[in-house]
Order: C-alpha cells, then structure tokens, then sequence
C-alpha cells in the first residue's frame, strides 16, 4: 500500500479493532464489559513497551530519556485507573447476566498485567503456571522473570554511583520477590537528603514513586470495583475476589522508597 493509500482506518487498523468485540450473551452491559477489559489491555500493552525501554536507559545511566518514558506510563496509568469509574456503572444485577457466559475466564489471567507486575518487581513464579495454556505468554513471562526488574537496574546504578550497596542487593536471586536493604534505604535517604547534590537520582526515585503510587490505586479501585458489583463471592476461575485483592494491596514494589520517608 502507498502512502498515498493510507487512511485513518487501514493505519490504525480499525477494522479489526472494532471487530474484535463478541458478546456470549444478549445482555446489554456486556459491550461495556469487553471494552473497558481490551482498552485496558492495550494501556498495559503501552506500559510494557515503556517500561522495557526505560530500563534499558535506567541500565546504561541514560536517565532524561527515562523519565518521560516513566512519565508516560504514569499517565497511561491514570487511564487505567479510570476505566474502573465506567466499569462501575456496571450493577450487580447487570453483572449477573452476564457472568454465566464468562465461564472460566478471568482477568487474574492478564499475563500482560502479571508482566507489569514482574518488570517492577513483583515476582512469584508459581504465576506463570497461570498462563501455561498459552505458551507465548508464559515464555516471555519466564524471561522477564529471569531479568532485572527495573527496581534492581536503579540499585545497580546507585552502586556505580559510588552508594555503600550489600553485595546481597546487587547479587540477589532476581526471580525472587525484593525484599528490603537497609543499604538501599540508606543511599536513598542521602540523596533524599541533598536532592540538589543528587538531582538526577532525586527524580528518579520520585518517578519510581509514582509508578508504585499509580499502580497501588489500580489495584485499590479494581478491589472497590469487585466489591461493589459481586460483593465478597468468588471470582470467574475460582480466584479468591476481593481478599485476595485485599492481600496484595499490601504488597510494595519498592520498599526502600517508602520507608526513607520514616528515615529522613
């Protein structure tokens, strides 16, 4: 096709798009279900692809283009964020008539948010199992779990900086959840500290704050969202629903960015 070919449609490749959506049930609020799930699907798509950029800059102590990029996903997040305010026009009583045709399905298996969770950190193995019925997903699910997430990158580049690092943060197991380093908190908190003498980490670990700000909103208006529209039942697939969601609001990413706000 020629340039002079292309149109809005063919370039964003709406008929396919538009064409994706196909309601098991006659109830009316299932449009509005499979959209807000495949929008939210492509801002996850968006996220990954800038976060994986982002570490690689993080990386090679590249950092301004970085923090657009970080930048961007936090406002990608916003939208993310505020599709539950639509999905919550949804009522329990709609939801029901739509909930039989989910059949086993459920957004516990969003590799795409579980490869969000492993890129910042977030990593249990036992979840790739979740995604074995689709082998590309749980592929790239085990390479990016083998990989430094983007948290480990920023540890590594506070050592080269010249901070007092453990050995045992910058050689941990990477497939493990993080766990917090008094070392880490305690480099952070010097750059806290003097954000003049340290600008550049200074907003780094500002972005990183946002990303995990963000990302525990999500979290809180997807446990809010459950709760108002199917109560404390299970969920599709038999996952827990709302305690589980419960559970890993708990859960940080970045711990030693937290508790440097106690220290300084």
């Amino acid at each position: 096709m020629s340039k002079q070919d292309v149109t809005y449609t063919s370039y964003l490749d709406l008929e396919r798009v538009l064409g994706a959506q196909h309601p098991a049930s006659p109830a009316h609020d299932e449009m509005l279900f499979i959209i807000v799930h495949q929008a939210s699907e492509l801002w996850l798509k968006l996220c990954l692809h800038e976060l994986t950029a982002a570490r690689e800059h993080i990386a090679a102590d590249n950092l301004r283009p970085a923090f657009k990029m970080l930048a961007r996903v936090a406002r990608a997040q916003g939208q993310l964020i505020q599709s539950w305010d639509v999905l919550s026009t949804m009522t329990p009583h709609d939801y029901s008539t739509i909930r039989p045709h989910l059949g086993a399905s459920s957004g516990f298996q969003s590799w795409q948010y579980r490869m969000m969770e492993f890129m910042l950190g977030g990593r249990n193995p036992d979840m790739i199992k979740l995604h074995e019925r689709l082998p590309s997903a749980a592929g790239k699910l085990s390479v990016e779990a083998a990989s430094p997430s983007i948290y480990d990158e920023a540890v590594r580049l506070l050592a080269r900086r010249g901070f007092a690092i453990d050995r045992e943060a910058l050689e941990r197991d990477i497939e493990a959840p993080y766990a917090h380093n008094t070392s880490v908190e305690a480099a952070w908190a010097e750059i806290y500290r003097d954000p003049q003498e340290h600008w550049d980490l200074y907003e780094l670990a500002e972005k990183l704050v946002d990303l995990e700000y963000h990302f525990q909103r999500w979290r809180f208006g997807h446990l809010k969202t459950v709760e108002r529209i199917i109560g404390f039942k299970r969920g599709t697939g038999g996952t827990p629903g709302v305690p589980y969601l419960a559970g890993v609001l708990k859960q940080a990413f970045f711990p030693e960015l937290l508790s440097v706000r106690t220290a300084i």
